[in-house]
């Protein structure tokens, strides 16, 4: 009888030992493949899809003081293939000091995680594991533009995706035809959440009477009384955003 309670003393410490340290494992994992602030995704879209290649324009932000800064989309161009590396260029420097950094990938396999190398230190983030896909527009980033496919209406259909900071929010597309002399402000209407929780606004601009060649755009969003833009980085959004190419 004392053996056996001694057998289930062991067996119970043995047991407790293995559900802490697999406890310590699983929140290291996600520690490490989780979005922080040290670099995230900012925001995606695909800029081209056919016979079952997509072509996805990918940027992540870092804020980080490290003088050597790297970043790599991490993916396989198939299912089943050898996982690659693409790296990303610099961009820019927003106003909180985070860095923007862009890559293009094209792929039949729509996973991807990055892999930020700064100072020869190796962070990663994976979306807690999941791994992005091309259905992840919005990283965090308060608002960005949506590219569609050509689009054979009279009217250009402008979509925005952005962060749920409150109910009460405004949308707004400014666009212009004649290099910002004028332009004119319309706004989006709600269209559907998606699955992360943030939001798809749309609005459709009569073209009829606009110079397609001189188009430009910019999404303006207004939440809790502060206003985000998204403007393509400062270069502006133009026709050829709404086209795959």
């Amino acid at each position: 009888m004392e053996k056996t309670r001694k057998s289930t003393k062991l067996f119970a410490a043995v047991l407790s030992l293995v559900m802490i340290l697999g406890t310590v494992c699983v929140f290291g994992t996600l520690n490490a493949g989780a979005a922080t602030e040290r670099v995230s995704l900012y925001s995606s879209d695909i800029t081209f899809s056919k016979y079952g290649i997509t072509t996805s324009e990918i940027f992540v932000q870092t804020k980080d003081n490290a003088s050597d800064q790297q970043v790599f989309i991490h993916y396989n161009y198939l299912n089943g293939s050898e996982w690659m590396d693409a790296k990303a260029d610099y961009v820019t420097t927003l106003s909180d000091g985070g860095k923007i950094w862009r890559a293009v990938i094209n792929s039949f396999n729509t996973e991807y995680a990055i892999k930020y190398v700064a100072d020869g230190e190796e962070i990663w983030d994976n979306n807690n594991g999941n791994n992005y896909t091309t259905d992840d527009i919005l990283g965090v980033a308060p608002v960005t533009a949506q590219s569609l496919g050509y689009q054979y209406s009279s009217y250009y259909t402008v979509n925005a995706v952005v962060q749920n900071y409150a109910y009460d929010k405004d949308v707004t597309v400014r666009y212009t035809t004649d290099g910002w002399n004028s332009f004119k402000d319309e706004k989006l209407s709600y269209s559907k959440t998606n699955a992360n929780g943030t939001e798809t606004w749309t609005a459709d601009i009569d073209a009829h009477f606009l110079n397609r060649d001189n188009f430009e755009y910019a999404i303006c969003y207004k939440v809790n009384g502060k206003e985000f833009w998204a403007n393509n980085f400062g270069a502006n959004y133009d026709i050829n955003f709404c086209i795959h190419k």
